[in-house]
């Protein structure tokens, strides 16, 4: 968080607000000058909170704290501008987790903006009783990556916890065989 920064001058000196018995007192003018230096960065906080809560503006060392607020678990290995996406996103993700479109907005924000994703399930309705069920049978669902640079392992581990736990994952790599995991 933000604390000592210095330079930074208080906009409201407690010194000057106070009575004039205490202005030529110069243990007093000390004391709140004292005063004024740790309060500088709070005064500073407040009159910029706005920016601290806009995860486009907010500072780095605030910005994981923000996405505790938003709900969302940020991992060491996200770079600042996907966790900046991810908390900006935060309401929209978590309104579409477990669906395949928001599923795909994750996975394509951490990972790769040509993730494909795929799944065997469906929605239909029937005019009819007893008609035949959309998808095939068995949830599962995969995602194709078109980069070597992703690490699969992590991408696999992303998906199994952002689908139903009866969806089985799949991620195909470039050029790679599968490497399956049921989540």
């Amino acid at each position: 968080m933000r604390t000592a920064l210095p330079g930074r001058r208080s906009p409201h000196p407690i010194g000057a607000a106070l009575p004039a018995l205490y202005a030529d007192d110069g243990y007093v003018q000390r004391l709140t000058s004292a005063l004024d230096e740790v309060l500088a960065p709070v005064f500073l906080t407040l009159d910029c909170l706005d920016g601290y809560l806009d995860p486009a503006l907010a500072p780095e060392d605030f910005l994981r704290w923000l996405a505790g607020w938003v709900g969302v678990e940020s991992d060491e290995r996200w770079s600042t501008a996907q966790l900046r996406a991810i908390v900006a996103a935060a309401v929209g993700l978590h309104r579409r987790r477990g669906t395949l479109s928001g599923l795909a907005y994750l996975l394509r924000t951490l990972a790769d903006p040509d993730v494909e994703v795929l799944d065997t399930g469906g929605c239909s309705w029937s005019e009819t009783p007893n008609g035949s069920l959309p998808g095939s049978a068995g949830a599962q669902l995969m995602v194709r990556v078109t980069k070597a640079e992703v690490d699969l392992d992590w991408l696999r581990l992303l998906a199994a916890i952002s689908v139903p736990a009866h969806v089985r994952v799949t991620v195909v790599g470039p050029g790679a065989g599968p490497a399956d995991q049921a989540s």
